[in-house]
């Protein structure tokens, strides 16, 4: 799968996964008033109506964009239901070409990472058949409980030919109060990476591993020393747009090949008909106005990565 993503990258010129993120607030009031006219008032109706909304946006960029990123959360709130319309995006997603990395931050250990694992990127058998429960491509994972937490996804990747983005350094402000503690001189983050680079060792594509990292945009500097220590690892870089990464701040998270990292920016474009800078698009237009925001941050990172040069 990591070749593919490389591939696929190459193709559109495009190191860019838009997050699918829905929020209720984000999605035009048409959308959600057709889903409570048929369904009424109810969580399935507001499941509904995300996927109608994710839908739309997946139409609008899946010719200029290699990848989305629904994140789970986004969906559960809304209960079985919503969860649904995770399984519903995922599918359409891959219907349309598109590379699915499902944002699920799992971190767990024994049967229960085992569990995960089965339920996120590989088959749980019933009887004599088996079933790919959500089939994502790529999955999030948290390590913070070692190895035992991470090696079942780990060997699932390997079976089913899938990858991971393990959380190395996060975008969030208080992300330093664990890992940016010093041990033994460097970061925890640092020592993380380092693990990083071990567990993908073993697991390598055409020229990148399965098992890459999440390496936050609103910490550059850090991404430049990260690119160093994991530099056969894919970074997905959270942080762009609506939490401050601009495209000059992200050149140091790539590799000199122009490859080995992809930028990830959520509300920036879902939401961006709410922006004023797309406001002419209307609610009507809200497809239209994130293919324009796309299309804007592939720019923005293209001239970026020309500026290296």
């Amino acid at each position: 799968m990591i070749n593919k993503l490389t591939k696929r990258i190459k193709e559109t010129g495009a190191p860019v996964v838009v997050g699918l993120d829905p929020m209720l607030q984000y999605i035009p009031e048409y959308i959600l008033a057709g889903a409570v006219s048929e369904k009424g008032e109810s969580l399935e109706a507001a499941s509904d109506a995300v996927f109608e909304y994710n839908k739309g946006i997946i139409d609008a960029i899946c010719d200029i964009v290699p990848a989305v990123k629904p994140q789970i959360a986004m969906y559960e709130q809304f209960g079985i239901p919503g969860l649904y319309a995770f399984k519903r995006t995922v599918d359409y997603s891959h219907s349309k070409g598109l590379i699915v990395i499902g944002d699920v931050k799992r971190g767990d250990i024994g049967s229960t990472s085992e569990a995960y694992a089965a339920a996120h990127l590989g088959k749980v058998r019933v009887g004599t058949a088996s079933f790919k429960p959500f089939d994502e491509d790529f999955a999030t994972v948290n390590p913070y409980l070692g190895s035992d937490g991470v090696k079942p996804f780990i060997k699932i990747c390997e079976e089913e030919k899938k990858g991971l983005f393990i959380l190395v350094k996060t975008s969030n402000p208080s992300s330093g109060e664990f890992q940016d503690r010093l041990i033994d001189g460097k970061p925890l983050y640092e020592w993380v990476a380092r693990q990083v680079d071990s567990w993908g060792s073993s697991l390598m594509g055409d020229s990148y591993s399965y098992i890459g990292a999440v390496v936050g945009a609103t910490y550059p500097e850090t991404g430049k020393i990260l690119r160093g220590i994991m530099p056969k690892a894919f970074i997905l870089v959270p942080g762009y747009g609506a939490q401050g990464g601009k495209g000059k701040d992200l050149a140091h998270f790539f590799n000199d090949d122009g490859l080995g990292a992809i930028v990830n920016s959520s509300r920036g474009i879902i939401a961006a008909w709410k922006q004023e800078k797309y406001a002419s698009f209307g609610e009507r237009g809200y497809a239209e106005a994130a293919r324009a925001a796309a299309k804007d941050m592939i720019e923005d990172i293209q001239q970026a990565l020309e500026s290296r040069h």
